[in-house]
C-alpha cells in the first residue's frame, strides 16, 4: 500500500485519504492502485458499509500526475493503467461512495464525484475538467453523467474550455449536496456515512442499484478508456506534456488533428 494512501476503518467506514501533499495530491499509478485495493476490499468485505474519499492539505487532487501521463504517452511502455482499474471499479462499486473535497479536484477529483452518492465540498472547492487542455479526452462515463446532470453546454464548457466551478455553483447544479466550512468539512462528511451505516444494507444496495444504469456506465468507460489510451500516445499529448513540463504554452496549430 502506497504511503500517499491512507487507508483507515472504523465503524463500518472506510476512510481512504489522499496523502501526497508536496504535490497536491496528483495521482500516480501506486495510488490508483491502492484506491482500486481498497474499492475490491470493501466490495467483499461486508463490516465495510461505506467508503469515504478525501485529501490532505490544501487540494482534494491535482488530478493524474504528469510525469505518469507522460511515461504512459511512451511507445515503449507496457505497463497496466491503474487509473482504468480505478474509474472501473467507481463504475460497478455498490457500497455507499462519500466525498469531503476542499480546493481544487481536477481532472479524476472531478470525474470521481459523478460516482459518489454524497459529496460535501468546503467553500474552497473548485472542480475542474480540462481534459482537452492535455489533448485528452473524459473519463470515469463522465462524458455521459456530466451532461445529464448539468446540462450540454456547462458540460462542454467544462470539458472543452477547462471551466472551473466553484463549490456554490457545483451544489447548485447537482454536482455536490452542501458547502461547509472547511474546518467542518470532514466531520460533516462522516457524520454522514455514520448515518449510512445505521441503514439497512440490502436496502442500500439495492436503491443505489435502481439509480444506476451499471451497463450503460460500463459500456461508456469502456469507449473513454480505449479512446483515453489512444489519445495518450497522440503527437498532440505529447506536445501538451512537453509545454507542461517547460512551463510554456502548447502549439497545437501544425499537428495533425489525429
Amino acid at each position: 500500500m502506497t504511503q500517499h494512501v491512507k487507508t483507515e476503518i472504523a465503524a463500518g467506514i472506510m476512510t481512504m485519504t489522499l496523502a501526497r501533499v508536496e504535490k497536491k495530491n496528483a495521482l500516480t499509478n501506486d495510488m490508483y492502485r491502492a484506491l482500486s485495493d481498497g474499492l475490491e476490499r470493501a466490495e467483499s468485505d461486508p463490516a465495510i458499509r461505506v467508503v469515504l474519499f478525501q485529501g490532505d492539505g490544501d487540494s482534494f487532487t491535482s488530478g493524474n500526475d504528469i510525469a505518469d501521463f507522460s511515461a504512459q504517452a511512451d511507445a515503449s511502455h507496457s505497463g497496466e493503467s491503474q487509473a482504468f482499474r480505478f474509474v472501473l471499479n467507481l463504475g460497478k462499486a455498490t457500497r455507499p461512495l462519500i466525498a469531503a473535497v476542499q480546493g481544487n479536484a481536477v481532472g479524476i477529483g472531478t470525474t470521481m464525484l459523478l460516482h459518489c452518492d454524497l459529496v460535501f465540498l468546503a467553500e474552497t472547492a473548485k472542480l475542474m475538467t480540462p481534459f482537452v487542455n492535455l489533448a485528452l479526452v473524459p473519463e470515469a462515463a463522465s462524458t455521459w453523467l456530466l451532461p445529464a446532470r448539468v446540462g450540454h453546454v456547462r458540460a462542454y464548457a467544462m470539458f472543452a474550455l477547462g471551466e472551473p466551478l466553484d463549490a456554490a455553483a457545483a451544489v447548485a447544479c447537482g454536482l455536490a449536496n452542501a458547502v461547509v466550512p472547511a474546518a467542518d468539512l470532514r466531520a460533516r462528511a462522516w457524520q454522514a456515512a455514520e448515518s449510512l451505516t445505521k441503514r439497512p444494507a440490502g436496502a442500500l444496495s439495492h436503491t443505489k442499484a435502481l439509480m444506476r444504469e451499471t451497463d450503460k456506465i460500463g459500456a461508456q468507460m469502456s469507449r473513454e478508456i480505449e479512446l483515453f489510451a489512444e489519445r495518450l500516445r497522440s503527437g498532440e499529448a505529447r506536445e501538451a506534456f512537453a509545454a507542461f513540463a517547460e512551463r510554456r504554452k502548447p502549439d497545437f496549430t501544425n499537428l495533425p488533428s489525429d
